[in-house]
């Protein structure tokens, strides 16, 4: 049965599977070249667009990378595991690091775009954080790159009025970040909710996270609420989806 299903695969899917299995065994490792076009038509015989369609789908799942004039690689890239639920922990912000930290070990975490505006608050923004139709937004714009590769663009929106004069309006919010910030405020996050997608990109996030044609990104929007309920941040999060394993660990019980 599993033969006769190959069989009807499509000729650059089979070749794909050869490629991606070969990857997985250890004969093509981490920033290994793999066979070229001319390769591939050799040695099964199939036209060069075939060929390319083939190499194509493994750029497309994140497997491998396009170099100009040098080849298709074995992407070198570790995916990053984010831990969804570890990140958010008071534990975590409230001892001074970042929520990073949960995730990326020791490895090289940069913010090398940020952006800092106040405006008004758009209409889904308003609505999420209980805001009336004039309020103001304070709107926190950044770009987090990992090990030198972009894996995630972020636009967080708060109540303007309520982190006015704060470290919060700054581009570096200290310690803990923004939620050890809310917390001396008097608006610790205590409740977390995140809506999670998935989608092709624009050419503008295709070009921030530098992505290979056909990667999607993963959209995670996330808000946060203090213990009474009252929402003090919206986040949304564009993350590159062949960079990221996302992980939620938690008990069977509420």
């Amino acid at each position: 049965m599993t033969d006769q299903g190959a069989g009807r695969q499509p000729k650059y899917q089979r070749i794909a599977a050869d490629l991606r299995a070969a990857i997985q065994a250890g004969e093509y490792g981490p920033g290994g070249r793999l066979p070229g076009e001319n390769e591939l038509m050799a040695t099964y015989g199939v036209a060069r667009m075939t060929a390319r369609q083939a190499l194509g789908v493994l750029q497309s799942e994140g497997i491998a990378e396009g170099r100009k004039g040098a080849g298709v690689f074995v992407r070198a890239f570790r995916p990053l595991r984010r831990r969804g639920i570890q990140r958010l922990a008071e534990e975590t912000w409230g001892t001074g690091r970042s929520i990073w930290s949960a995730d990326i070990g020791d490895r090289t975490l940069v913010v090398d775009r940020i952006e800092v505006t106040e405006q008004d608050a758009p209409e889904h923004v308003a609505a999420a954080l209980g805001l009336d139709s004039a309020a103001s937004v304070c709107v926190r714009n950044r770009r987090y790159v990992l090990d030198g590769k972009p894996v995630l663009l972020s636009t967080s929106y708060l109540p303007a009025d309520l982190v006015a004069g704060t470290p919060v309006v700054r581009e570096d919010t200290g310690p803990g970040g923004t939620y050890a910030r809310l917390a001396e405020l008097g608006c610790k996050p205590i409740h977390f909710r995140e809506e999670i997608r998935c989608r092709m990109p624009s050419g503008d996030e295709a070009e921030r996270l530098g992505l290979a044609p056909g990667t999607p990104v993963i959209l995670i929007c996330r808000t946060v609420f203090t213990e009474d309920r009252k929402a003090v941040e919206l986040n949304e999060m564009t993350l590159d989806a062949a960079s990221y394993v996302l992980e939620y660990e938690f008990d069977g019980q509420l």
